[in-house]
């Protein structure tokens, strides 16, 4: 059979694509497989401590009831196998309460003296090199500075610079340094902390690259500008593989868009839209995406934590549904229910999961025919269960008939299995 097809029209063919092959593989690399942290945690600046972690564990634990009243919230929130999840979450509580941690200088801080907040910057970049030296920092743990609108611009460049020069005096930057960068409306405003990123980088002999940071979304011209483009898409690239992660801000940006005190919550349908097309925005660039927080504490008597609970762990389990794998965290007390729910989605369907994928992988016949991409999708959610501690490697062996190893290789796709 002639193949009308002669290598000229195919030579013809790659030129035309040569463009597209280079966008794909820098502007679309894929999940990076690095691990992302399930929730962050916010603190005023001058109060973080490097005892700050354990404290918020131990309170959360106690307000729950210790390990035998985390079980009772699991059963009345509804969640299957509510004594094993009490046991790891009240495990996650002790070893490792907060994932990822913000030393605030934005709103939680507010606007102090310049003295004031140099000297704050200075005392936590000094707190938490000595917490990084003991072993007692998260395992992700940054600042969050003041944005990059007219009235803050140069306090916010200020408190940035000031606190990576104060941490470089100590030791080399923390590997999981994050810094983020608030209230973005342009992507002028990421080309400005590319530049900043760049010059902190030359006057301190850092690798290139090396200072990365998350863009918080909290106007609607970002979502939409007034050219009718995408920012939030745009800035990505124009971030130079330094955007790290992408984070909602429930309350501004609802304030932004109208909607009245009593009704801002994450699941607002302007929180949705606004969430729907940072998801789109996000996808195959490896850049990260956090859902926002909730301003209802769990915290007084006991009716009002169990109402507060109770739509915590609802909102938790919504994002995560959505495929939405972080969230903000504001109190202690709401730790209890980002692990209850978050480790409740892992493992409810692990057992589904971790059988198709050993069917893929061992090639056994079964009533689900899977493909590459699935399994793949896959081995990632179980993976991130592994990760945050919701799922054993026992589990996964037992389960998928594979090791870690092999987990996280089909789920990072370096295998092809």
């Amino acid at each position: 059979m002639i193949n009308p097809f002669d290598e000229s029209t195919l030579a013809s063919v790659e030129t035309q694509l040569a463009a597209t092959d280079q966008l794909l593989e820098h502007a679309y690399p894929g999940d990076s497989g690095a691990r992302q942290p399930v929730h962050t945690v916010y603190v005023p600046g001058d109060i973080y401590t490097a005892e700050l972690p354990v404290a918020w564990g131990a309170n959360a634990l106690k307000a729950a009831g210790s390990e035998a009243g985390l079980a009772e919230l699991a059963a009345k929130l509804n969640l299957a196998e509510p004594q094993r999840l009490a046991q790891l979450v009240a495990q996650k509580l002790a070893s490792e309460p907060i994932e990822d941690l913000r030393i605030d200088f934005e709103d939680g801080y507010g606007n102090r003296s310049d003295a004031q907040e140099d000297a704050d910057v200075l005392a936590a970049a000094d707190r938490l090199a000595a917490a990084v030296a003991a072993g007692k920092a998260p395992s992700f743990i940054g600042i969050r500075f003041k944005c990059f609108e007219a009235s803050t611009r140069a306090r916010g460049i200020r408190t940035l610079g000031l606190f990576i020069t104060q941490l470089l005096s100590h030791a080399e930057l923390p590997a999981g340094l994050r810094l983020t960068l608030p209230k973005v409306t342009t992507v002028d405003q990421v080309n400005a902390m590319v530049l900043l990123a760049q010059k902190l980088e030359q006057t301190h002999g850092l690798e290139t690259g090396r200072i990365r940071f998350e863009v918080q979304v909290e106007t609607p011209q970002v979502i939409i500008a007034a050219d009718g483009t995408h920012p939030v898409a745009q800035l990505i690239h124009a971030g130079q593989g330094r955007v790290s992660s992408l984070h909602y801000g429930t309350y501004d940006y609802s304030a932004s868009m109208g909607v009245a005190a009593g009704y801002q919550s994450m699941e607002h349908p302007v929180a949705d839209f606004a969430k729907d097309v940072m998801q789109v925005a996000v996808a195959g660039t490896g850049v990260e995406l956090s859902d926002g927080s909730t301003n209802i504490i769990p915290a007084g008597d006991p009716e009002n934590m169990a109402e507060a609970w109770a739509l915590h762990a609802r909102l938790v389990s919504r994002h995560l549904a959505r495929g939405i794998y972080q969230g903000w965290d504001l109190h202690e007390n709401q730790l209890p229910t980002r692990y209850l729910a978050t480790f409740a989605f892992f493992r409810e369907g692990l057992q589904a999961a971790g059988t198709r994928l050993r069917n893929y992988v061992h090639q056994i016949s079964s009533t689900i025919m899977d493909e590459p991409a699935t399994a793949r999708a896959l081995a990632r959610y179980i993976h991130r269960g592994v990760t945050c501690g919701a799922v054993s490697a026992e589990e996964v062996s037992e389960l998928a008939q594979i090791s870690l190893p092999e987990l996280e290789a089909i789920a990072l796709n370096r295998t092809h299995a």
